[in-house]
């Protein structure tokens, strides 16, 4: 195994906080009905392809189209879309800043291009990464392994000197399929003592 040189972290669900429950529990007073909205309107595929490219408007659009009777509903989304930000998850962005005494720290992420400014102006730590990939701005998402290929060609990276981390097992698959070394990151996975257990940290 190469010494390693580059840390990697996803977003969404690793060090952000993102949740449409946030917003749309101001919304529905019931919470079946807000439950029904999120899985069989404003789904994650439909979500996902705002992410792969496809622009806020015409991701509204279309859906409004599908569901008139949730316009109102559907604009919100993206509207109101900084409702859903939760916040940082601290455990985890603690970790940005002694990592990088050692490693280049990068991000690659699942996101539109439209919202990861507001994220970006939100939470400070960006400022801190050294360079990421945003796959709305590719338009190509994880786990496509040409979205790693972007990541590591821009920064002139090694997979075989990278670790990834992510929640989503099957992006973890395609970054392992590539070389990198990866932290899947669920329930019960406590990330600093996974890195000093490693002595990556």
């Amino acid at each position: 195994m190469k010494p390693l040189k580059n840390i990697i972290f996803d977003f969404g669900g690793v060090l952000i906080d993102w949740n449409p429950i946030y917003l749309y529990q101001e919304i529905f007073d019931k919470e079946e009905d807000m439950n029904y909205f999120l899985e069989h309107v404003c789904r994650y595929e439909w979500n996902v392809l705002q992410d792969a490219g496809r622009s806020l408007a015409e991701g509204t659009r279309v859906l409004q189209e599908q569901y008139p009777e949730y316009r109102k509903e559907i604009a919100m989304y993206y509207g109101r879309w900084d409702e859903m930000l939760g916040g940082i998850i601290e455990e985890n962005v603690k970790l940005i800043k002694p990592l990088k005494e050692k490693y280049n720290v990068y991000g690659l992420t699942n996101w539109s291009a439209e919202t990861i400014p507001i994220a970006m102006e939100r939470y400070d730590f960006f400022k801190d990464l050294d360079g990421m990939v945003v796959s709305g701005a590719e338009k190509i998402i994880k786990p496509d392994p040409q979205l790693y290929r972007i990541l590591l060609e821009r920064y002139g990276i090694q997979a075989g000197e990278s670790l990834f981390i992510d929640d989503n097992y099957a992006n973890i698959k395609t970054a392992q399929q590539l070389g990198f070394q990866t932290i899947h990151i669920v329930d019960g996975v406590n990330l600093e003592e996974v890195l000093k257990a490693r002595a990556i940290l």
